[in-house]
């Protein structure tokens, strides 16, 4: 006998379990909208740190609204010696994802009241947490690789400080733009897996430190935010362009998963891949990386021959793997990419739960038997 009150979901499947006004998703017509303004407007004409400011505050800011924003968002920017320390602790094999969760959930220790959660104070623990993860990210990457840590620049733009900070050289223009739109396209998309567990732990009225730590934790998985690096893998094993056809369709006969298509909420072609395509094939061809665009593109044209009448598109993964690569990045950066732009979802989604929240407690459906007469142990 069921003990569930309503009908079983598996997976929450088309269950509504929170409202929010940051982002609208319509994934039968291919839809995105970030407080009602495409994801295509913003990718265009839009900047990360003006982005996050619309998903935190319902709107998009004045001049000096967002020139307010940005010089608090760099003053942030710097480390303390504490989290160096900490940084330069780390086994230099351990993965970047699990050095990011480790050391975002740290910062907890520097905060002498991490446990505020006025809906002011979890702004500004956001924005601490926004600004730092990227220097945890690049101080780790060249902590592993011998290098000394580079210290921020607050002259510089969220994107452009990040590409500073891990290489140690001033990037170009187009880089930091295609960074920048990476960023934007990432930052928030309805209630995902991470942004689910970023509202659950925080209704218990944890703290930002814990919700941003579970979410990151939850996006390192192959089936969220993983699935970049899977991407990039599967385009390193094909050798060239004539061998995309045979591969692809071996791994369709195989019925092996794909990387980068299908999307639990989009039946058209995934919004924020249209934007990535186009950033791809301009930094391929900037960079001298047209083979892996050529062969990403080849492999979509097959899997639209093949699958396009089931609404298997390419998703925001596909093309994020090619632009990462071609940016520079290692391949076990590309999830921790992913994180620093969702940490201003998360936090816009925490924040809306606190203003109005709720303990999540869902139920379970129990199909285990009952009245099972317990044996003692010498007769099992």
């Amino acid at each position: 006998m069921s003990t569930a009150s309503s009908t079983f979901s598996k997976g929450l499947e088309g269950v509504v379990a929170a409202q929010t006004e940051m982002s609208f998703i319509n994934g039968t017509e291919g839809i995105l909208e970030y407080v009602g303004i495409s994801i295509g407007d913003l990718a265009s004409k839009s900047t990360f740190e003006e982005t996050v400011f619309l998903l935190w505050n319902k709107r998009l800011p004045t001049q000096p609204e967002l020139d307010a924003f940005t010089k608090e968002l760099r003053s942030d920017y710097a480390m303390c010696d504490a989290l160096k320390a900490r940084i330069r602790a780390l086994p230099k094999d351990a993965q970047p994802m699990h050095a990011l969760r480790t050391i975002v959930s740290s910062m907890a220790m520097d905060d002498p009241n991490p446990n505020e959660n006025s809906v002011e104070a979890a702004r500004h623990k956001a924005l601490r947490i926004l600004a730092g993860a990227p220097a945890v990210v690049a101080a780790f990457d060249r902590h592993r690789r011998g290098l000394d840590i580079v210290e921020p620049d607050q002259s510089l733009s969220f994107s452009a400080n990040f590409l500073w900070m891990l290489n140690g050289e001033k990037p170009t223009d187009a880089m930091v733009r295609a960074f920048d739109i990476c960023m934007i396209t990432h930052a928030d998309h309805g209630l995902n897996n991470s942004t689910f567990t970023a509202r659950v732990i925080i209704s218990t009225l944890s703290d930002m430190y814990s919700a941003m730590t579970g979410a990151i934790g939850s996006l390192r998985g192959p089936l969220h935010g993983g699935a970049n690096e899977g991407v990039m893998k599967m385009l390193n094993e094909i050798p060239s362009l004539d061998q995309v056809e045979p591969y692809i369709m071996d791994k369709i006969k195989n019925k092996d998963r794909i990387m980068g298509f299908g999307h639990r909420v989009y039946k058209a072609k995934d919004p924020r891949a249209a934007e990535l395509m186009t950033l791809a094939k301009q930094l391929a061809d900037d960079t001298g990386n047209m083979d892996l665009y050529e062969k990403s593109h080849a492999i979509e044209q097959i899997m639209e021959r093949e699958y396009a009448s089931k609404g298997i598109y390419p998703n925001v993964d596909f093309y994020s793997a090619t632009t990462y690569h071609c940016i520079g990045l290692q391949l076990d950066l590309f999830t921790p990419m992913f994180a620093l732009s969702r940490i201003a979802g998360w936090a816009g989604h925490v924040i809306e739960q606190l203003s109005d929240n709720r303990l999540y407690r869902p139920t379970t459906d129990y199909v285990g038997p009952h009245n099972v007469a317990y044996t003692a142990i010498e007769d099992r």
